[in-house]
């Protein structure tokens, strides 16, 4: 294939020319970029001692020392004596009667009687120094009473229904049982039925308090057993 180009159009030639101006263009600037960088820097303000005089200036940071607060002098304490002349004489003088005392007087004591403080007639006791006791047999002749009076109610008897009621009750200075209640119940045919054998129970002997009757708060268990 021919090369139509013709000669003029043809850069080939000139390769050499156009590289050699290449190079006096670059050495150019480079020569121009450090002339540059030394002038500018002799205008510089930091290379004519600027700093050094700041640096003279600064004044050293001193501190006045304060003297110590003086301590006032302690007081001096000096006991004053007064000197007395013996002549003096002594207006006051303690006269003692001597008096001899009869053995056989008779000194008045009197009687005093300390109240002791009343018991509120209306406070329920839990515990007190003589506990109630079911006709001088205690808790286990209560037991056997309520054992002896008990009726088994006839439907829980059909529905196999047991267990164990508990009651409380007040035992009055008088004797008889009052404000009886459920504490824990069973079932209500067990429940009714412990309520009626305990209301219906004859008079204790009353709980005391320092010798006096007063009222005792008493919890007592009823077993329902079937045979």
């Amino acid at each position: 294939m021919e090369n139509k180009k013709t000669d003029q159009a043809n850069l080939e030639k000139r390769k050499g020319v156009f590289f050699q101006l290449g190079l006096v263009i670059a050495l150019s600037l480079v020569l121009i970029a450090f002339e540059w960088s030394n002038t500018g820097l002799s205008t510089n303000e930091f290379d004519i001692g600027v700093t050094n005089d700041i640096i003279d200036e600064i004044i050293p940071i001193t501190r006045q020392e304060q003297p110590e607060p003086e301590k006032p002098p302690l007081p001096i304490v000096a006991d004053i004596l007064s000197i007395v002349d013996d002549d003096v004489e002594i207006e006051d003088e303690l006269i003692i009667d001597d008096t001899e005392i009869d053995i056989d007087s008779e000194i008045p004591i009197l009687n005093i009687d300390v109240e002791e403080p009343e018991e509120d007639e209306t406070k329920i006791f839990i515990v007190v120094e003589d506990m109630p006791s079911f006709q001088g047999k205690g808790q286990d002749g209560f037991r056997n009473w309520i054992s002896k009076n008990l009726r088994y109610p006839e439907i829980a008897a059909e529905n196999r229904i047991s267990g164990r009621v508990y009651v409380r009750f007040v035992v009055e200075p008088d004797g008889s049982v009052n404000n009886v209640e459920i504490v824990r119940g069973v079932d209500p045919a067990l429940d009714k039925e412990a309520l009626r054998v305990v209301s219906s129970s004859p008079k204790w002997i009353p709980g005391k308090q320092r010798g006096k009757p007063v009222r005792v708060a008493y919890t007592f268990p009823i077993s329902f057993v079937l045979k």
